[in-house]
């Protein structure tokens, strides 16, 4: 941490993304207590999008056994559980960018072996349609993405695939009108994914209708393969 850093750090300390606070404990971004609330994801997982199982004996999560996806695979950090449904919250509805340092620090210890294996050419957040973004005022993806790849040195590209139209909220929709709601509407603008193997990151999985667009949109354009990584992933399939 350089100068800067350490003036910043006092005079806008880190706040703890579960309940709000200052930590207790020099450099500390989350409460002790408040830190044994967030439970990363253990034990059996679907193989194809990190899905938690309830069956050691299963591979894959009861969506990704009858549906076909266009990206190669995924990791989640987090189960979407209320903790993280409100930290989650704050941070796109109430500013709390500030939150995300510790979320990429754990995503970090959590799947950089994973990601690694993976060996991605450059990682892509899920954009924000530029109406959206002008009003909340950043895209939590693409900080999240910036906080992982400086970290694992792999370069961050937001200029590559943008989001055309302004869609409604997912959360609003079922499957199939999740899947419709998303058809053409991400773009490529760049011209340097052929042959690219490539990372989306995101900040929730719940279908996996929002990734498969995008990754469809880059295999489309001539990319390798896509996988993902999200902070965290809903439960539902298993």
């Amino acid at each position: 941490m350089n100068w800067k850093e350490n003036i910043l750090a006092v005079l806008y300390p880190a706040r703890c993304p579960v309940c709000g606070r200052i930590p207790e404990g020099a450099g500390r971004k989350i409460c002790v207590k408040c830190d044994e609330q967030l439970k990363p994801l253990r034990g059996s997982r679907c193989f194809k999008c990190s899905k938690p199982l309830h069956s050691e004996q299963r591979e894959y999560c009861g969506d990704c056994s009858s549906a076909r996806h266009a990206f190669k695979q995924g990791i989640a950090v987090y189960p979407y559980d209320k903790v993280l449904k409100k930290s989650i919250y704050q941070i796109k509805y109430y500013n709390k960018r500030e939150y995300i340092p510790f979320f990429a620090e754990s995503a970090v210890k959590e799947t950089a072996a994973v990601i690694k294996r993976w060996s991605p050419d450059f990682m892509v957040p899920i954009p924000l349609h530029k109406k959206k973004q002008r009003i909340r005022g950043f895209n939590q993806a693409e900080l999240l993405a910036r906080g992982i790849g400086e970290k694992l040195g792999i370069q961050v590209r937001n200029d590559l695939l943008v989001r055309i139209i302004n869609t409604v909220p997912q959360k609003e929709l079922t499957l199939k009108e999740r899947q419709n709601n998303l058809k053409k509407a991400f773009k490529i603008v760049g011209n340097d994914v052929k042959l690219k193997k490539v990372l989306l990151v995101d900040d929730i999985y719940t279908t996996g209708s929002t990734i498969d667009a995008a990754a469809q949109a880059l295999l489309d354009a001539g990319a390798k393969e896509v996988c993902f990584i999200t902070l965290c992933i809903g439960s539902g399939g298993t």
